[in-house]
């Protein structure tokens, strides 16, 4: 059995954000109401035969085991922070980067922790070989980003640290 590479530990704000919120959903709402509907279907007398018992204890233990989830990464992640005092040509955690291909495609990514690549559609995780091919670049770079299929080449045409507009 194949281990899976370490994940980044790093998450933006509004990555933590979307987990604390996740977290809170279901520890302070959703888990009680399942557990009352659990325990209401339990009251019903034989619980081997009883569907809504049987499905409501294995939603039980899936919520738990996200739960479960949440807590630990909340705990091993580190919030990378916007801060003013990087050097902002450079490409780093958090950035939005403008590339374009060698067949002139133009993409806007941004580079985040690999929890946070379902969020938005430009996101990409630090860990992708294009994020790791992208990192600490400046404008007008050249970056070659090996793939199965082969390398591909990208050229650095803006780097921000907000969404570009459009």
């Amino acid at each position: 059995m194949r281990a899976d590479p370490p994940r980044s530990p790093y998450i933006t704000p509004e990555g933590q954000r979307r987990y604390r919120d996740e977290l809170a959903a279901l520890w302070e709402v959703e888990r009680p109401k399942l557990a009352g509907a659990v325990a209401v279907a339990a009251a019903e007398g034989d619980r081997s035969e009883n569907a809504e018992y049987i499905y409501g204890k294995k939603k039980l233990r899936e919520m738990d085991r996200r739960i479960r989830f949440l807590m630990k990464r909340l705990d091993e992640v580190q919030v990378v922070e916007p801060d003013g005092s990087r050097d902002e040509s450079r490409i780093y955690f958090g950035a939005w980067v403008r590339i374009e291909d060698d067949e002139g495609q133009v993409r806007d990514l941004r580079i985040v922790g690999p929890d946070e690549t379902d969020m938005h559609p430009a996101n990409i995780s630090i860990d992708s070989p294009m994020g790791r091919a992208l990192l600490r670049r400046r404008l007008d770079d050249e970056v070659v980003v090996k793939r199965p299929k082969g390398d591909a080449v990208f050229t650095v045409l803006e780097i921000g640290y907000q969404p570009f507009d459009e």
